[in-house]
């Protein structure tokens, strides 16, 4: 089914910024006063000739406008509003879709308060068990991390302007060419940043910088890939720390500890543009049907890191294969989320145990490859595997992961991991979390979903004992 297309706000803001009034804005559009007001106020959906009228008036590539956006926030709003009224009766879809088109930064100040309000609920608890415990304080609040998230969720993983910065770095260096990276890395730091890199074993830390004498100190007992990476982080922060800022300045945080997350999470992400540039890794992974392993080897990176990269070939004119991916332990804690497609991670609450992250804790070393469907009927290529990273040290225990990464099944068959498989065939139903799911047949139902009234059988038990209401 396709929804029309409502851009409202979007329009709103393009004109606001250029200073255009609604008269002069609809002569360049080519339509009426009347029309143009509509469409700002979300009364009328845009036609095609429409939408490429206000890509061309405004100079904005065609993705300013896409509804994923929308369907994110329309999620996000769902999953709030059945957690906060459980027990009431759930507010109707096409409700909460006019909220998040209508008033977006409104619907967008709710979820701030519902977050808020559920850390608090969370604190709380905490905050009984510690003094049940005779314990002085509890656990501190994630709210920094979850800032940072909701960054990367809304620009679906992908920073243009890093991006793009990072990819003339990398042609400087030259790692635009099949090289070692890290004999790059390391002379290029020598001979143009003045700094050395030194090796040495250093427990945890994986890399230390010293801005007295000038060294970059390396863990000696990590891999390869991982000293690359480290290399390259220090590389990108120096170097495109304006482009950072920048990004930081724009993205408006509240705290101070969020900025200082998010500044981690850019350098990290210009690193990975480092290593792995936008145009070349792009064609490799077309070429190689998105095969990471291959794509590991080549760029002598990691998995997760090629995992990683795949979710950010978001380039507007150049897009890849959306992506998804995740990192989970081994308790099945989200532990890193991003995503260029519809499929929702669960904000609150584990993750649907018939998703096939799960079985890769007991299949180590092994990808295992799924065809599933979601509650709103989009199917998904889904890949799963656990990886290890090794300590290098008996009295050290090693931190162990599983990588989870796929597709809209429309992309299927791009992907090696789909060699063999039927995908016209029978999906396994999977849903975002047990709260908010809206399957009525799931024998695996760990609790009843929060929007939706229950009964308990009295002369009946099945596997799931109660039933769902409408």
């Amino acid at each position: 089914m396709r929804y029309k297309l409502f851009v409202g706000p979007k329009v709103r803001q393009l004109r606001s910024r250029r200073g255009w009034r609604l008269e002069a804005c609809a002569q360049k559009l080519g339509i009426s006063v009347s029309y143009l007001s509509q469409i700002e106020a979300n009364q009328r959906p845009v036609t095609d000739r429409v939408l490429m009228g206000l890509i061309q008036t405004f100079g904005v590539p065609a993705e300013t406008f896409e509804a994923d956006n929308d369907q994110r926030l329309i999620a996000d709003l769902r999953e709030a509003v059945a957690e906060s009224g459980a027990g009431e009766d759930p507010i109707p879809l096409s409700e909460l879709r006019q909220v998040a088109l209508q008033p977006p930064a409104l619907a967008r100040r709710f979820l701030d308060l519902h977050r808020a309000n559920h850390r608090l609920g969370e604190r709380l608890k905490l905050t009984e068990e510690a003094v049940a415990l005779d314990e002085a304080t509890a656990a501190s609040s994630l709210l920094p991390y979850e800032e940072v998230r909701d960054f990367f969720h809304f620009k679906d993983n992908y920073i243009d302007s890093l991006d793009r910065a990072a990819e003339e770095l990398a042609q400087e260096i030259g790692l635009d060419a099949p090289a070692s990276a890290d004999m790059l890395l390391e002379m290029y730091l020598r001979e143009r940043l003045g700094v050395r890199v030194r090796y040495a074993p250093m427990d945890d830390v994986m890399r230390r910088y010293d801005p007295t004498a000038h060294e970059l100190w390396l863990n000696s007992s990590q891999p390869a890939a991982t000293r690359a990476f480290q290399m390259a982080f220090h590389l990108a922060v120096a170097n495109l720390s304006d482009v950072i800022e920048d990004e930081l300045a724009e993205a408006r945080f509240k705290s101070p500890e969020a900025v200082d997350v998010c500044r981690v999470g850019l350098g990290n992400f210009a690193a990975g543009a480092l290593l792995m540039p936008y145009r070349r890794f792009a064609a490799e992974a077309k070429a190689r049907r998105h095969d990471v392993e291959q794509l590991a080897a080549h760029f002598g990176v990691s998995l997760e890191q090629v995992c990683h990269r795949l979710s950010t070939l978001q380039r507007p004119g150049h897009r890849g294969v959306p992506f998804y991916f995740v990192r989970l332990d081994y308790a099945g804690n989200i532990t890193k989320r991003h995503s260029a497609t519809r499929f929702r991670f669960a904000r609150f609450g584990g993750a649907c145990p018939l998703w096939n992250v799960h079985d890769a804790v007991a299949s180590p070393d092994r990808f295992l490859v799924q065809i599933a469907s979601m509650p709103d009927g989009v199917r998904y290529l889904c890949v799963a595997r656990a990886a290890v990273k090794r300590s290098e040290s008996y009295l050290a225990p090693d931190r162990r992961y599983v990588l989870g990464f796929g597709c809209e099944i429309e992309h299927a068959h791009e992907l090696v991991y789909s060699q063999g498989l039927d995908l016209k065939g029978p999906a396994s139903p999977i849903g975002v979390s047990c709260r908010i799911c809206e399957r009525d047949d799931c024998a695996q139902r760990a609790f009843p979903p929060v929007d939706r009234r229950l009964n308990v059988p009295k002369h009946e038990r099945r596997t799931v004992p109660f039933r769902l209401g409408p």
